[in-house]
């Protein structure tokens, strides 16, 4: 039983670290790069909000050309901050799960391998010499083993942390250099 809690708990850690890499690698339904990329080969900005109109999941990129259509400059840029804000807010969603789930799994684990050797002697019967040694060993390797099901899924939750912050901060580098080329086509388009 305490076996399963721990392979539950840990897989729960690592399912929810791998979400928050899913979310950090797309926020957005278009790549800012890919955007940028249709602009240097001169695809106009019909065409890219014409994309996003066909797209279900580009609602984000929706709004984007939404904002970038609007006359006014000083609209336009309100609206385009207002974007960029959405996108942030998309990017640092379930920022802080690695971390926890990190602490979960460690803690969780230590604590069932806790209570594995505290079972393990407390229901051990009066042993001594060579068999006694045997049924600690045998009891340290169960203990160690229950332990290490927290520390993978550490090991796991820690690089999907640090990962997600390269990637979020390599997505959000992207983003500004896609706006600021979008900026400038949807002005040079007036």
């Amino acid at each position: 039983m305490i076996v399963a809690v721990a392979v539950l708990v840990a897989l729960v850690c690592v399912v929810a670290s791998a979400r928050r890499l899913l979310f950090v690698a797309a926020p957005t339904a278009m790549h800012p790069d890919d955007v940028v990329a249709a602009l240097e080969r001169d695809v106009s900005l019909a065409t890219l909000r014409a994309a996003a109109e066909g797209e279900p999941a580009a609602e984000w990129e929706r709004d984007l050309f939404a904002a970038l259509s609007v006359r006014s400059a000083a609209t336009r840029a309100a609206l385009v901050n207002e974007q960029l804000s959405e996108l942030d807010l998309r990017i640092k969603r379930w920022e802080r799960v690695p971390r926890v789930c990190a602490s979960v799994a460690t803690s969780v684990g230590l604590m069932l391998a806790t209570l594995v050797m505290r079972r393990g002697l407390v229901d051990t019967p009066d042993l001594t010499g060579d068999l006694g040694e045997l049924f600690v060993r045998s009891l340290l390797n169960d203990a160690v083993s229950v332990a290490s099901f927290g520390i993978v899924a550490t090991a796991f939750c820690i690089a999907a942390h640090s990962t997600a912050r390269r990637l979020a901060q390599a997505r959000l580098d992207a983003s500004d250099r896609m706006v600021e080329r979008l900026e400038a086509a949807a002005v040079a388009h007036e």
